[in-house]
């Protein structure tokens, strides 16, 4: 699991797919949330505003990223 620092209380769900480089854009964000290919915390999110906060877990692609906050 890849620890990933954000310094604001919380980030948008397609905000961070794009922070951390695993789509192109926006739209691709959309694309992925809506058919179902991200979970958070295990569940699948289908609101690309998802608000994420420190400690959510982020599943996509067979791979898991943990939201740390920046201190």
């Amino acid at each position: 699991m890849e620890k990933i620092k954000i310094n604001t209380d919380f980030i948008k769900l397609d905000q961070f797919l794009k922070y951390i480089n695993v789509i192109e854009g926006g739209g691709m964000a959309k694309i992925v949330i809506l058919d179902g290919l991200v979970k958070v915390n295990d569940e699948v999110i289908l609101q690309r505003g998802k608000k994420l906060h420190e400690g959510d877990i982020v599943e996509f692609n067979n791979l898991k990223y943990i939201i740390s906050k920046e201190e």
